[in-house]
């Protein structure tokens, strides 16, 4: 089964667009991925089979479950911070779309229950990572929607987002973690670009790309100059061992220190 899937670089078509299945035996992460693209007056009913997060793209939507309720809206996914429902299995979910609006969704078999919850943009602020390390090379935004820290207990998924800047890394260190991860990518500009690593494998990623991380692999990601790339994250907790923090490699460690001494020719703008 391949790792990297690109058959949606044209983009998707209106309605639920399946990646991949939580549900599928044959489905390495066990994790579900989709894509819900509805037009101005769509709606979206389902009973959630399994755990579920909606992760607001683009658009404006008021969403339903149950007494819990509200209107999303979201112009740039690289500019505001997100807005997500978490549902667990078994919820009665509707989506009234306002106007034309996508989704992204995440899923796992997880049957536990938990109350669902809606995260807003207030909820998740930018992280600036990696600021004032090796010369700001790898300084990203990152927001950790939900994890152990905010979430139930008893809810399996771990969702966030990334934005690289252009011509700059993220995920770096290089890092890896046991539990399985997807992330799945846009880009300022539709011929925007950048590279994936899954160990020794290095991809060429565009944009509506989605990749598979498995088996420890390290995964560090750079972004083209001129193109600010995001990807969405989502981790699925295993059986006692929830995703907590990432192992970094140890030979590559010594770039978090903030004295970390970098090498920059002498006469350039920008040397020390």
């Amino acid at each position: 089964m391949q790792d990297h899937l690109t058959q949606h670089r044209g983009g998707f078509g209106h309605g639920m667009t399946v990646v991949t299945r939580h549900d599928d035996p044959n489905e390495p992460t066990r994790l579900g991925f989709a894509v819900l693209k509805m037009a101005a007056g769509d709606v979206h009913k389902e009973t959630t089979p399994g755990e579920s997060a909606f992760l607001l793209m683009s658009g404006k939507a008021h969403v339903a479950i149950g007494n819990l309720g509200g209107e999303l809206a979201r112009s740039s996914l690289f500019d505001e911070s997100p807005s997500c429902v978490h549902l667990p299995a078994g919820a009665d979910f509707v989506i009234q779309a306002r106007g034309d609006c996508e989704f992204t969704v995440y899923r796992s078999a997880n049957k536990k229950p938990f109350a669902a919850k809606i995260y807003r943009p207030a909820d998740t602020p930018d992280e600036h990572r990696g600021k004032g390390q090796v010369g700001d090379a790898c300084l990203r935004l990152v927001r950790t929607i939900f994890d152990r820290s905010n979430a139930d207990p008893n809810a399996e998924l771990v969702l966030g987002e990334v934005v690289t800047l252009p011509g700059r890394w993220s995920s770096y260190p290089p890092h890896h973690h046991p539990q399985p991860e997807i992330y799945h990518y846009r880009f300022t500009h539709p011929q925007g670009f950048g590279h994936a690593e899954l160990g020794e494998t290095v991809l060429k990623v565009k944009h509506n790309d989605t990749v598979r991380i498995l088996d420890g692999f390290d995964h560090p990601q750079c972004a083209a100059p001129g193109y600010g790339m995001y990807y969405a994250w989502v981790i699925r907790h295993l059986p006692d061992n929830p995703y907590t923090v990432p192992e970094f490699t140890p030979e590559h460690n010594w770039t978090t220190a903030k004295d970390a001494v970098v090498w920059h020719p002498k006469g350039v703008d920008g040397a020390r």
